[in-house]
Order: C-alpha cells, then structure tokens, then sequence
C-alpha cells in the first residue's frame, strides 16, 4: 500500500472523487477583510477528507482553497516558504504572457472578466456540494455568517444539476485518470511506451512521486504543501445557440450534430467516434476509454484537431508504441517513423483531474437551432475545475501547447474547436479553421469557425492537506 493511500484523513475529498451523488454545487468566492476573523471562523468549518468519503456515504462535502492573494490576506506569507509553485504566486491573470500563451485574450482577456484579476481576485475559495433540497439551506448558512467572518462575497457561483453533460449537449467528464493509489507505477520503464490513463500520485498530491519518479519542489515546512494540490477554476459561458446554429448553417441541420461531434471527437453519448479501434489501456477497462489515436495519425477517424485530441492526445513516451526489441530500439534512436508523428508529446507528463460543473439552462440541439429561438437566455457554461500538482507542465501545458495552439500536432491556422479564442496570431494569421474528414472519406476544412466559449472568471488556488490547512490558518 502506498503512503498516499494510508494518508486519507489528510486528503480533501475532491482529489479523488468528484461526487456525482451530489448534484448541486455552489462555489464562493470570498475576500478577506480581517484576517484575524477569518482565520478563526475558517478554523470553525469543517473540511470533508478523503477517509471520510470512503468510510460512508456523505450528504455534503465542503472543501476549500486559496489563491496567493488569499494567503497573504489571511497573514500568511506563501515566499517565506520555499516550494510554492510561482505560477501560482503569481496568479492566473498576474502576467500578459501567461495571459497570451492560455489564450486569454480578445474577448478572453483578463480586463473583461467578472472575476479573478486586480481587486476582482479571490482570495478563499469555498466549494459546497449536497443535495438539491440542502444546498440553499448550507449557502444561506456561509452566506449569513460571513459579516462577522472578516470576509465578504466576491462572487457566489451555482451549478446546475445535470451532472455529467456539459450546455452543448454532450456528455461531460467521461475520461479521467485513474490515480495510482495503490503504489504500483515505476515510471520510465518500456510499460511506457504504449499510453496508459494510470496516473502516479505525485501529478496530483504534492509530496509524492511523480510520472518522473521523483519527488518534485513542494511546500514541505510544517507539512503545509504535503496532500495538497494545485487547483485551477475558470468559469467558461458557452453560447450554445451560436454553436448549434452556426452548425446548421455549416453543414445543415441534418449534418450539424455529425459535424459537432467530429469537432468534440466523441459522440454526444460519450462513445469513440466510429472506425477509432478499440485497444487496451491500462487503467481502464471502459470501453469508451479504451482506445489510442495510435491507429489514426492522420486523423481520418478523429479529427487531429478535434477537442479531446488535444486535451489528452492519448500519446506515449513511444509513437511507435512496443513493437518488439529491436524496433523500439530503432524507434528509440529516431530511426523508425514519421516526424511528423512525434509532433506531440507524452500525455502521462501532462495530465489534469477534472472536478467541474455545468451552469445554466438547459437547451437540446433541436431548441438551440430553431429558427425562432432568438430570446434571450440566462446563461451557460463549465465551472472548469482541475487539480495538478505542477502548473506549468500540466494545466498550463494543456492549455498552451494543446488546446489555444494553432500548431498542435503540425496543423496551422486552427486551435481547439470549442475553446479557442479565434483571435489572429504571428501578426495576423487567422486561427478560426477546422480541417477533419467527412464520413464520405473526403478532406474537408472549414474556416470562419465563430468562438463559441467566453472567459469569465478564472484564478489559481492552492488546495491543502487537512495538516497543512492548520498551519495556514493558525494564529
């Protein structure tokens, strides 16, 4: 047994789990106003663990987080401790080129957020999950005691309850990690030359080893950094008749939800486009997760493009995979393959646990494209949340290098279907293309692709250990 999995009653719950029991989610963005009050009505709440969870069926979890900002607000002084991770002493929106390389920009940018840059940055996040009938009674409970809590509320932000699918209509969260709780993994060994989805513990809790095998730079005085985790949070709307409508027109409505799912790279049920073989993965035994682009290098099934290509292009330390001694001693020296072919690199560097929620009403394909759909409609979107324990390699990297790039995997003038921000880069060049190829077999590139995704808010947080949540909060 691991020292992870004898660990649990440190580990906030959300690490492990993201609680689909529980449909109704609020997460509160609080500043501090008096650190001497917070800290002590922040003492007085009570953080589910992981033991916890495992040990019997919860009715509600809270678990809480902190940005950089917040920290120092309480009076606690993240430099003086060396480990922290300077992303996230610097903050999400803290620096233009952190901004440009996420793709926040244009309509993105920070400038326009409602929450998450200059005094609009949180400082404590407050995650509160129940069930639909308790939940308004616990936020009126944290709403009404925050006064005399030193804090006030930024932002007070509402999941809707259909857990699982995300506004456009497809089904949400279907691939994760499986997070090597038991100790098993020995990275660096020939295992990794074909994709795997289990995950070593040190990507997501700090104070482990990770897919380097090692123990990385953490937070390690007073056991402030150990089983915690980094904690991304971006609230992205989505304009969902945009999307539906705009699919209508590209490719007609009898074509709009094939279109659309070559866009995703799943179908709206969750499944593996068709003619994606079907392979074994270790960590997984779920069909709609057992299968690589290893077949499909030049993305005649998947579009290379496609969303879930770039968010875990399912690639290993080998594009070659294991192909018997000799070729992957070839392979090794670069003397097998196509270069082209290793334009991506090894996902198990750059994995993300994802714990979000959808927001908002819901609307069908068919509503979003009716002619007569023209009223205004509340809002909707993701309360992205992931956890990592290196923001630069992963979150960062994903973002960056996979998703806002208009290079990934040698292709040019495109970035991620859904999530790009569609503004020009290198002086001028447009981004706002989608090449795939058609179930007819023909090669098809449309371009004009509209953003159909807006940042709303986002911040770095720091989610600690039950240990290390003590020291942060002590007098």
């Amino acid at each position: 047994m691991s020292a992870a999995a004898t660990e649990t009653g440190d580990i906030q719950a959300i690490v492990d789990r993201g609680f689909g029991s529980l449909p109704a989610a609020r997460y509160l963005l609080l500043r501090v106003i008096d650190p001497a009050a917070a800290r002590t009505w922040l003492r007085s709440l009570t953080m589910t663990s992981l033991a916890e969870a495992k040990s019997r069926r919860v009715s509600h979890v809270d678990q809480i987080a902190f940005t950089a900002a917040g920290l120092r607000a309480l009076g606690f002084r993240p430099e003086a401790i060396p480990g922290f991770a300077p992303e996230f002493l610097d903050g999400m929106a803290g620096d233009e080129r952190r901004s440009h390389r996420l793709g926040d920009a244009g309509g993105n940018a920070p400038q326009y957020w409602d929450w998450g840059a200059g005094e609009k940055e949180p400082h404590v996040l407050l995650i509160l999950l129940s069930t639909e009938d308790a939940i308004e009674a616990r936020e009126a409970q944290i709403v009404s005691a925050l006064p005399a809590a030193g804090c006030t509320l930024l932002a007070l932000n509402r999941s809707n309850a259909r857990v699982g699918h995300e506004p456009f209509g497809f089904a949400d969260g279907v691939s994760q990690p499986a997070l090597d709780w038991e100790g098993t993994l020995r990275p660096g060994g020939v295992r990794d030359r074909i994709y795997r989805n289990r995950l070593a513990m040190g990507e997501v809790l700090l104070g482990y080893p990770n897919e380097y095998g090692f123990v990385a730079d953490h937070p390690a005085k007073d056991e402030v950094g150990r089983n915690g985790s980094y904690l991304v949070y971006r609230q992205l709307e989505q304009d969902v008749r945009r999307f539906w409508q705009w699919l209508a027109q590209a490719a007609g409505p009898d074509g709009a939800v094939d279109l659309a799912e070559r866009m995703v790279g799943r179908t709206m049920d969750g499944r593996p486009l068709d003619n994606l073989p079907s392979a074994p993965v270790e960590g997984t035994s779920d069909r709609d997760n057992s299968f690589t682009f290893a077949a499909d290098t030049d993305g005649i099934a998947c579009p290379i493009g496609a969303h879930i290509r770039r968010a875990n292009p399912r690639s290993s330390d080998d594009p070659q995979g294991r192909r018997g001694f000799v070729r992957d001693l070839l392979s090794s020296f670069g003397l097998k393959g196509e270069a082209i072919h290793d334009a991506v690199a090894a996902a198990r560097f750059h994995r993300i646990v994802r714990r979000g929620r959808s927001y908002g009403p819901v609307i069908s394909p068919g509503e979003a494209m009716a002619a007569g759909g023209s009223a205004a409609l509340e809002p909707s979107g993701i309360h992205f949340i992931c956890l990592n324990a290196n923001l630069a390699r992963q979150f960062e990297f994903v973002q960056g290098a996979w998703i806002s790039s208009h290079n990934f995997a040698g292709l040019s003038g495109e970035s991620d279907p859904l999530l790009g921000h569609r503004g020009p880069v290198n002086g001028g060049m447009a981004t706002d293309a989608f090449s795939h190829v058609d179930t007819l077999g023909c090669p098809r590139l449309i371009g004009g692709v509209p953003r159909f995704v807006t940042v709303k808010g986002g911040a770095y947080f720091f989610l600690p250990g039950l240990k290390g949540l003590a020291a942060i909060l002590a007098d």
